[in-house]
């Protein structure tokens, strides 16, 4: 890492810049403990057939992992503004490790649930990232290293669907859990290595337990309300990018469609475009500034998710929305962490716990309102509910739009 430049705001003036190649680390770390909530998406059948359950049922996995994931981000995301996120980082991604390990081996469904809440509850590492690297790199770099990291997560998730869907379809599904934790057994193992420790330069911060400091997240929460806004809209997108996709791997794989699993992942190949796309659209959110740039990409995301019921009852014209929610989906996630991460270095962890538990409570609820209308609605039921979820994000994008503080800046 080199030496911060000088004018770096809110005293951070003589921290250690992160490299390029250090970000891209970053990224990949990301890719790896972000993939691990999203391997059941193409696999989802084969799971609730092998321990026959109801698609209703087999929504409380994703639905409970998320919402574990929320509680995990609300009780322990806030100690990396107190502790080291280098060490937090390592023994949440430890936790993660043995959450994979208990679904790998499960021999009952609710034995796979509960390895699944835990894999949620300590799904803390990547959320950990954007806060540590924004410490780390010039202002002015913001949106684009928020896009690198968002790369990366983007990369892990494409990984986890496509290689889940094909290893699910001719190898078992128990074989996709086993691989994902010897991957994870390598992260553990690699991210001390990766991240620096607490720069002895930092200011110390003030000394509190942890009670106070998981409390301290209303305060700050009332001191930078947007940051709620925020993260109700994010909510609402993860909630219809898993609404989508669990949706799809239970329409797909029924006998009305007739496809196997690995299509299911075979079409989640089209997030590779997001690869190319999502660092440039980064860019172009730094230039247009996040809150206009997220109304924008919300109206064009509304446009493709109404799509979905017209064209459901054919794979290839599925591609045409699902690309471009593909393309959209990422910057509402961006742009929104964009508002908050400016803000003065010893809060941001604490903003993005109260940003995460939103988006996770959303993406939880969604979960299992997806699979339960699946199984009443069929297809077209999937389609109502994330067309009127996606309604909703336009409306409270357009409201943070015309009345946020930053309209009297640059919105």
């Amino acid at each position: 890492m080199t030496p911060a430049p000088s004018g770096t705001p809110d005293g951070e003036a003589g921290r250690k810049l992160m490299s390029r190649r250090e970000l891209f680390l970053l990224a990949f770390a990301a890719a790896v403990v972000t993939a691990n909530a999203y391997y059941i998406h193409p696999i989802i059948a084969l799971v609730a057939k092998d321990f026959g359950v109801s698609p209703s049922e087999i929504g409380l996995v994703p639905a409970l992992n998320q919402i574990a994931l929320a509680a995990g981000i609300f009780l322990l995301l806030p100690l990396g503004d107190r502790f080291s996120n280098r060490r937090l980082a390592t023994i949440f991604a430890a936790g993660q490790l043995a959450g994979l390990a208990v679904m790998a081996f499960a021999t009952s469904f609710w034995v796979f649930v509960a390895g699944s809440t835990f894999l949620g509850f300590s799904t803390i590492t990547p959320y950990l990232l954007p806060a540590y690297a924004s410490k780390r790199i010039e202002p002015q770099r913001l949106g684009q290293a928020t896009a690198t990291l968002t790369t990366g997560v983007i990369a892990g998730i494409l990984v986890a669907r496509v290689g889940a869907g094909w290893v699910g379809e001719h190898l078992g599904w128990r074989t996709v859990y086993y691989g994902a934790a010897g991957v994870m057994l390598l992260v553990t193992l690699l991210l001390p290595r990766i991240m620096e420790d607490r720069d002895k330069s930092e200011a110390e911060p003030p000394r509190q337990n942890h009670v106070s400091l998981v409390l301290s997240v209303f305060p700050l929460v009332r001191q930078y309300p947007e940051v709620l806004l925020s993260g109700a809209i994010q909510g609402l997108g993860f909630g219809i990018f898993l609404a989508v996709w669990l949706g799809l791997g239970l329409h797909l794989t029924s006998p009305e469609m007739g496809y196997g699993a690995d299509t299911v992942g075979y079409l989640a190949a089209i997030s590779l475009l997001n690869l190319v796309t999502t660092p440039s659209l980064g860019a172009w959110a730094d230039r247009t500034g996040p809150r206009r740039a997220r109304f924008i990409i919300s109206v064009i995301q509304f446009g493709a998710v109404a799509l979905l019921g017209l064209l459901g009852n054919s794979l290839w014209l599925l591609v045409v929305p699902l690309v471009i929610m593909n393309l959209v989906g990422p910057l509402i996630d961006i742009t929104g962490r964009m508002t908050f991460l400016t803000l003065p270095a010893a809060v941001r962890t604490r903003l993005m716990t109260a940003y995460i538990v939103l988006m996770f409570i959303g993406g939880g609820l969604a979960s299992w309102a997806a699979t339960l209308v699946y199984e009443h609605h069929g297809w077209h039921g999937t389609a109502i509910l994330t067309a009127a979820l996606s309604a909703l994000l336009v409306t409270l994008s357009f409201l943070a739009l015309r009345f946020s503080p930053g309209r009297r800046n640059r919105a």
